[in-house]
């Protein structure tokens, strides 16, 4: 007699926020093949970006000096990829008059600082270095000599005080004239992006999508003894395990109807307290890597269901969407030659018209995570933020957009704030996310589908 048999079993179905959790984790380059990835780009920068930015400053000699350990924030992303900090005083010296081919590149060093910056001093001809630079600048004569130094941008406020000292003992009369502050230069350099980097960069907001998946499920979470304290560690010792930095420390935090939880009133000055992780529970994460010279800051959230549930409950998608909504009105607004302050306000008046409770605090993003460029709104600073926000936008330039909506949900009868965060590239016209953005909450546990097969 022919036996039939029903055999169940549970096929794993993604939906379209989960895909990442279980597909491969995106390549991480070994140490060695990210050093021949970041000359490579570093030379690629200096050849065909740093002439239009020179240019654009008005300054033909940019001149930068550090010394071991007390490393200009401009100077370390001009340092080989095997310099892991400067030597005894390195002094870079980039010289860019109007019509040349090229940006002559020297170290005033005792040896070449990489394949790029070749050395110009001999200590057996000219045992003073100082001496030597003021010479190599004179010579050359330039019009405007850039230092960086800078009141209010600090990444562009690298040169030490006792350098400076030294440098205006060194040069003539006539020279230390023409010294100027390269602050919009340095800023115009940490900021802009090359065509090439920028698709290096989707693949790095790839990686750190990724991982954030993976803390956002049951490989990580498991709901009444897992700890948001638990996951923020997680977050940390898997960056470390991959081969990754973190350029903060994480941050994870709950939500939940219970009148006790007050998350969505704390203060951003002070970190949110540690919760045991519930079914019901709004989880929220801020998680940041530096991989290939270039830093991902990203905040996405998750549902952990209750016992019966099987999907997002619908006030929580609404939310959710009312968030991305107010990520839209703040990239629409951006426009080359508009300040920080300008998209800030004109994006405040137009999400509050349209009935959102917004706050904005996006920043620059690139070489450091916390990045130099147009501050648009700081989460204490809704009415413009001096100086930094009075900075242009220009194209080319990578920004965290990062917000909250301040949502009211019946159900829990308070309000929530979805804080959310994904990187993007500017690119003069229009904001393109590296790697998309967040459509949909994970959901905790993974849902999975029974289906039935006759054999």
């Amino acid at each position: 007699m022919k036996l039939r048999y029903l055999v169940a079993f549970t096929t794993c179905l993604f939906l379209s926020n989960l895909s990442l959790a279980q597909s491969a984790l995106p390549k991480i380059l070994d140490l060695q093949a990210r050093a021949q990835v970041e000359e490579e780009i570093l030379e690629e920068r200096i050849q065909t970006l740093l002439p239009e930015l020179m240019e654009r400053s008005g300054i033909d000699l940019w001149l930068m000096i550090s010394r071991e350990y007390n490393e200009d924030p401009v100077l370390r992303t001009l340092l080989p990829p095997t310099w892991l900090s400067a030597r005894r005083t390195t002094m870079l010296l980039m010289y860019y008059p109007k019509g040349a081919d090229s940006v002559e590149c020297l170290a005033v060093a005792r040896y070449d600082v990489g394949s790029l910056f070749k050395k110009a001093w001999n200590p057996e001809e000219e045992s003073n270095q100082w001496k030597r630079l003021a010479d190599i600048i004179a010579e050359r004569d330039p019009k405007q000599i850039g230092i960086n130094t800078s009141e209010h941008f600090a990444q562009a406020d690298g040169l030490g005080h006792t350098d400076y000292l030294h440098l205006m003992d060194a040069l003539s009369n006539s020279q230390s004239k023409k010294v100027v502050s390269a602050e919009k230069l340095a800023i115009s350099w940490l900021e802009t992006r090359t065509e090439r980097e920028v698709i290096i960069y989707e693949h790095i907001a790839r990686i750190a999508h990724h991982i954030i998946a993976e803390g956002f499920s049951e490989k990580v979470i498991h709901p009444g003894i897992t700890t948001t304290e638990d996951v923020v560690w997680w977050y940390r010792n898997r960056a470390n395990e991959l081969g990754l930095d973190t350029w903060f420390h994480p941050t994870v935090d709950v939500q939940r109807a219970s009148p006790e939880n007050q998350e969505s009133q704390r203060s951003f000055s002070k970190r949110p307290e540690k919760q045991v992780i519930m079914p019901g529970d709004l989880v929220h994460v801020d998680f940041g890597i530096t991989y290939l010279d270039m830093n991902t800051d990203t905040q996405e959230n998750a549902y952990v269901l209750k016992p019966g549930e099987t999907e997002l409950p619908a006030y929580l998608r609404e939310a959710h969407q009312t968030g991305l909504r107010l990520m839209d009105i703040l990239t629409d607004n951006f426009e080359v030659g508009r300040t920080g302050n300008e998209i800030l306000l004109a994006s405040l008046e137009q999400a509050k018209a349209e009935g959102i409770k917004p706050t904005i605090y996006t920043h620059p993003i690139g070489y450091y995570g916390h990045g130099s460029g147009p501050t648009i709104g700081l989460w204490d600073q809704q009415g413009g933020v001096p100086v930094k926000g009075d900075y242009p936008l220009y194209a080319n330039t990578a920004y965290s957009i990062e917000l909250n909506a301040a949502v009211f949900i019946p159900e829990w009868d308070k309000e929530v704030r979805m804080m959310m965060e994904e990187d993007a590239f500017f690119n003069g016209e229009t904001v393109r996310y590296l790697d998309g953005r967040q459509k949909e909450l994970f959901l905790i546990p993974r849902q999975r589908v029974n289906e039935v097969v006759e054999y």
